[in-house]
């Protein structure tokens, strides 16, 4: 073998060898090749390149084989994703392949969501395709209803805002400031009258604290006296008291039904009339010794009686001389 033809093999195996290397590093096997092919549509592949894995239930399958736009005008902008898969492994064209990423900072991968009712999926299908939302991207929808709100809820204060400055006008901050002022002249007078009722107050202490001495002796002097009270017998008291009400009582109604000499005396007529007539008696005795004395004491030598009682001058205070 000639020294050329050495050269040329151990330079054909390098390049083998490279090129085997390139697509292993790459997630191809040239040894092991794929060979069903599917096809599935997206709108945005969220960071999928090519040489991404292909996974079920997280075990490796395949790998994406290429990624180009729709060449459809009705999908403009839209892409096609071509990947493969291991011949050993089935499943049906109704399976889904969702782009998913394994961890936050890493690449997006598709995942086979195998179904296996119907037809198998053969090389060309197409699939369909979704996309597993990541914690960004559901972080992203949760804050955009909040954004909108927020932004709303900065136009309103915005809007408020404009009315207040509107409102606080050179004539109202005037006003406001005169306000401000006022109340510092009140919150000062106020101070002067507190040091004035504090310094009435020191004048003051020596007859607050008798007054407060007085104050004492007498809570100290109604307390004995609500002490001696509360030892008083009041319920004997109470009886003795009903015991002589009773017997009043008693007495009135003996008055009332004509017992005893009072009750004779309130009730009998016969001695109310009596004691009258002996009254006016007495009175008609009274008025002729006053009017004839004579009459009562009387001394002569010559034997000459006294008048004869005349109750007409008797009555009309006239004396019979």
């Amino acid at each position: 073998m000639s020294k050329e033809l050495k050269t040329g093999i151990i330079i054909t195996i390098i390049i083998v060898g490279f090129v085997w290397a390139f697509n292993f590093m790459k997630g191809q096997d040239l040894f092991q090749p794929n060979n069903r092919y599917y096809k599935v549509e997206y709108k945005n592949v969220g960071g999928l390149t090519e040489a991404s894995l292909v996974t079920i239930n997280g075990f490796k399958v395949g790998k994406v084989e290429d990624i180009d736009f729709n060449d459809d005008p009705k999908k403009r902008g839209e892409l096609i994703v071509k990947f493969s898969v291991d011949n050993d492994f089935e499943f049906s064209r109704n399976s889904i392949v969702k782009i998913y990423s394994p961890s936050p900072i890493s690449g997006s991968n598709l995942a086979i969501i195998p179904n296996y009712d119907g037809d198998l999926a053969v090389t060309g299908d197409l699939l369909k395709g979704e996309i597993e939302s990541t914690l960004f991207t559901s972080i992203g929808e949760k804050l955009d209803p909040i954004q909108a709100k927020l932004e709303r809820v900065l136009v309103s204060a915005d809007t408020l805002f404009q009315r207040v400055n509107h409102v606080l006008d050179q004539k109202t901050t005037n006003s406001i400031q005169k306000s401000v002022k006022g109340i510092e002249h009140t919150i000062a007078e106020f101070k002067q009258t507190l040091i004035s009722v504090n310094s009435i107050l020191d004048s003051s202490s020596e007859d607050l604290e008798l007054s407060l001495k007085n104050t004492k002796k007498i809570t100290d002097n109604l307390a004995k006296v609500s002490d001696t009270l509360s030892n008083v017998n009041i319920s004997q008291i109470v009886r003795n008291t009903e015991g002589i009400l009773t017997s009043v009582n008693s007495l009135l109604d003996g008055i009332d039904k004509g017992k005893g000499s009072l009750g004779k005396l309130v009730n009998d007529d016969t001695m109310y009339n009596n004691l009258t007539n002996m009254s006016k008696e007495l009175e008609e005795l009274l008025r002729e010794m006053k009017l004839n004395p004579k009459r009562f004491v009387h001394f002569s030598l010559f034997g000459k009686k006294a008048k004869a009682y005349d109750p007409e001058k008797n009555i009309n205070n006239e004396t019979n001389e």
